[in-house]
């Protein structure tokens, strides 16, 4: 899954990018530039299970993270659209806090209008791209007209419609082979969006609009600092927050592209694998290797609520909480497998 972080000239995206995954932003970076990176997801679970089976290793699930050029208002070319259009995920940053040293495109720090403005460079990029498309298709009907083109006419109709009205494709309901017909596309509201207010440490547990995530990337960057977890609590605590906003925005960012981990253990490794909310045993156990899913048999799942209850795999055996499941199984948040198969 690759996750677009979008936002305006200093709304905090390339602090927020480096927070996320390790990678310094270079100073000589040019405006039209992409940068990728990779970045663990800190998973306590992890950590907890790590701690019981003492493995070699612990491997947590990754983000992969475009960090695009930033946001021009009204520009022709919307350059910066480009990578995010092969993203997944649409997460924008949007600058919530006063500084006289920071300078904002705008002239005022105003959070809802920029998210405004934004959405509305989002939705006249898909309006354009839809009508240019249904021109095409006029043009083609005069030699007469496919299936295929009967029904991708029949949807950009429908989506030119909710943009007339100003709402996002991705409210727009489609079935499979629709979804398939217009894929091609790139329509860049149909992506999942994410939008991160990035405010000041005064604002750290007010409540925003729905649909907002807060973080103050200032102080995430003081909090990543802190080596001692002890004293990362600590401060934590002091700041009140229930956890550091890098754990919670992965979390915000898997709820929003509906995705969710399970757990595979052992002497070897503790890992988190991430699969899409309903996905069947067979197809989580082909995120580990395709074999898996081929040659599946069953599933030995483990509820995590239950290990940690219990201690230990062997306490959970005992107390018939051990569970055999078959290819119907839909996973669920916090499984811990082991998939038996063969081929």
């Amino acid at each position: 899954m690759k996750i677009a972080l979008l936002g305006l000239t200093n709304s905090g995206k390339k602090t927020l990018f480096t927070l996320l995954t390790g990678r310094n932003v270079p100073a000589t970076m040019k405006p039209c530039e992409i940068l990728e990176g990779v970045g663990p997801i800190r998973d306590k679970r992890v950590d907890v299970l790590a701690k019981l089976f003492k493995p070699n290793k612990k491997t947590y699930a990754e983000n992969h993270f475009v960090l695009c050029p930033d946001i021009a208002e009204g520009s022709q070319t919307r350059e910066w659209m480009d990578p995010a259009r092969r993203c997944d995920l649409l997460c924008i940053l949007i600058r919530a806090f006063d500084s006289e040293a920071v300078y904002h495109p705008a002239g005022t720090v105003d959070p809802e209008r920029d998210r405004a403005n934004i959405e509305t460079e989002l939705l006249l990029a898909d309006l354009q791209l839809v009508e240019t498309r249904l021109q095409r298709l006029a043009k083609e009907k005069k030699g007469g007209q496919s299936q295929a083109q009967k029904l991708e006419e029949d949807i950009l109709k429908r989506f030119q419609a909710a943009l007339d009205e100003e709402k996002l494709l991705s409210t727009v309901f489609l079935e499979p082979h629709e979804e398939t017909a217009i894929k091609s596309l790139d329509l860049m509201t149909r992506i999942p969006i994410l939008s991160v207010y990035n405010i000041a440490e005064d604002d750290i547990g007010n409540d925003f609009a729905a649909g907002i995530f807060a973080i103050s990337c200032e102080i995430e960057k003081e909090i990543d600092a802190i080596e001692d977890l002890g004293e990362q609590q600590e401060f934590l605590e002091a700041m009140g927050l229930s956890a550091p906003g890098l754990e919670r925005i992965n979390a915000a960012l898997y709820d929003a592209l509906g995705l969710m981990s399970f757990y595979t253990v052992g002497k070897d490794e503790c890992r988190a694998w991430t699969i899409k909310k309903g996905a069947s045993a067979p197809v989580a156990g082909g995120k580990i290797h395709s074999d898996i899913e081929r040659g599946f048999i069953r599933v030995e799942v483990i509820k995590y609520d239950d290990l940690i209850e219990l201690g230990s795999e062997q306490a959970v055996k005992a107390k018939g909480k051990l569970q055999l499941q078959g290819r119907d199984y839909i996973i669920e948040d916090g499984d811990i497998c082991n998939f038996l198969f063969n081929v």
